[in-house]
């Protein structure tokens, strides 16, 4: 893990990083019960966005750590979410299969 990220170039250490990688999971994890309270206002099925949520997150996190060696923490973004839901489903009336 060292040589792979190469942690010592970086001047950093596994405790560092898994210290951080908890602090950034701390300060994001409101969107894994925001973004299913949203978009559920819509009709989905709550359970299912809450699952969509943490695999979409949890996948796309790692792809970013793994792929470009860039701790970053990705996740939906609750501006489009509520465009999503009170915007163009319920303000417009646009189903949400369609939208």
């Amino acid at each position: 893990m060292r040589d792979f990220f190469r942690l010592e170039e970086n001047r950093t250490t596994v405790k560092t990083e898994v210290l951080a990688g908890i602090t950034s999971f701390l300060a994001t994890m409101y969107i894994i019960v925001v973004n299913p309270v949203i978009i559920s206002e819509c009709g989905m099925p709550f359970n299912g966005i809450m699952t969509a949520t943490v695999l979409v997150s949890a996948f796309s996190s790692i792809a970013m750590g793994i792929y470009s060696n860039n701790p970053i923490v990705v996740a939906p973004g609750m501006g489009i979410n509520a465009f999503f839901a009170y915007s163009v489903v319920i303000g417009m009336k646009v189903p949400w299969q369609t939208a």
